[in-house]
């Protein structure tokens, strides 16, 4: 039986325990999803589970199964650093030798003097904060002087906030292309972010508006081989962003993780083939970096009700890989990603179920079996398409 369509499914910051090296970037003792079951008091996830996901590391609530539907295993990060495009560049095939740039006091004083330069007018901020929190400490300010909120977090990102009556949506992208021209070589971050708001004082809200300007990929991906060989790529959330639009060739935007689910099972009832590569981003958003146990697992939970639908929308030569980018502990003290491992899960109705595919060495390896799958070739990563594809198989029969 060939393939001709694939679900890459990443549930943003669902790590799995740390990484060897997690010391190393301050990590040490992070499990997202361990700490965080332990935190509520056990998870109900029963149809995760019944794909194996108790199976990869122990989980309060979510035991392992003797006879999982899905192959199951966990991945580790090669690539430096731990943040969303390192992880997902490294699953599409490109791996890292050195972390994005970070700056947790600011942008240096000559860089922000020349964006100043480029962009007409000052700025205020040039901190590392939280998003809500600079815009409720600057966003008086903003609105008398019409200077644009300039600011990072623990991420590589250069953020600029601007209130829609001020500085209008189009021209806050123009200055977040302005700042992404400049931000190469030595800083060049991972992303440009537009975090327009609106509101009055006191009651000040960010838009859905928001847009990201990431870097080119520094590499090929398997998201550009299938596209040179006519296999179309849907990107659904922030997936066009986080590759800056490479070797994408249908985009699927999303308001929040109910919607991406909405969105995908309409994409998967369709005819369209190919790549369906989907980021459900709440997790690590709302729930990860702000440390909150309950509104992570509330989401998990949420999301393994729509497991059912998610199967039951797959036709039978369909297969799913579900992981994660890296993790984000919402038990830690810290706000910031995690260095850990991801889960690995591979689900279809002809794909072999049960098989321990034990600790990969690489993100990488899911860009090695997407190429296999489709009957292609790529030189990173290892495939597992040998041990669970359809040749090899003792098919799940969960639906």
């Amino acid at each position: 039986m060939k393939v001709k369509r694939l679900a890459l499914l990443i549930l943003d910051s669902v790590g799995v325990g740390e990484l060897p090296d997690a010391k190393l970037y301050g990590d040490a003792g992070s499990n997202t999803l361990g700490n965080m079951a332990k935190a509520v008091g056990g998870l109900k996830l029963p149809n995760l589970v019944k794909l194996g996901l108790g199976n990869i590391i122990d989980i309060a609530g979510a035991f392992p199964v003797k006879n999982p539907g899905a192959s199951y295993g966990r991945m580790a990060e090669r690539s430096a650093g731990k943040d969303t495009t390192t992880g997902h560049w490294e699953m599409a095939g490109v791996i890292l030798d050195r972390p994005f740039p970070v700056y947790p006091d600011g942008f240096p004083a000559e860089l922000i003097k020349s964006y100043e330069e480029k962009i007409g007018r000052p700025v205020l901020g040039n901190k590392a904060a939280s998003g809500t929190v600079i815009i409720e400490e600057l966003g008086e300010k903003h609105l008398r002087t019409g200077y644009p909120i300039v600011y990072t977090s623990a991420d590589s990102v250069f953020q600029v906030a601007a209130h829609e009556e001020i500085i209008p949506v189009e021209e806050l992208y123009s200055m977040c292309r302005a700042a992404r021209e400049m931000l190469v070589g030595d800083h060049a971050v991972g992303r440009v972010i537009a975090r327009p708001f609106t509101g009055e004082p006191g009651r000040f809200q960010r838009t859905a508006r928001r847009h990201d300007f990431s870097l080119k990929p520094l590499g090929k991906t398997v998201l550009s081989l299938l596209v040179e060989n006519q296999i179309e790529v849907t990107a659904v959330g922030k997936i066009n962003d986080i590759f800056a639009g490479e070797g994408i060739s249908r985009v699927v935007y999303t308001t929040s993780n109910m919607d991406g689910m909405d969105r995908t099972l309409s994409l998967l009832r369709s005819p369209l083939g190919g790549l369906i590569f989907i980021n459900l981003v709440d997790f690590d958003m709302l729930y990860g970096h702000r440390n909150d146990p309950r509104g992570y697992a509330n989401a998990l939970e949420e999301l393994d009700r729509r497991i059912p639908e998610l199967l039951g929308a797959m036709r039978e030569e369909d297969v799913i890989i579900i992981t994660a980018d890296h993790g984000c502990d919402p038990t830690t003290t810290s706000t910031d990603h995690s260095r850990e491992y991801v889960p690995l899960l591979v689900y279809g109705k002809a794909v072999r179920a049960g098989m321990d595919l034990g600790v990969r060495e690489t993100f990488a390896d899911v860009a090695a079996t997407v190429a296999d799958v489709f009957g292609l070739s790529f030189n990173v990563g290892k495939s597992f398409w040998d041990k669970v594809g359809p040749h090899n198989c003792t098919c799940s029969t969960l639906s």
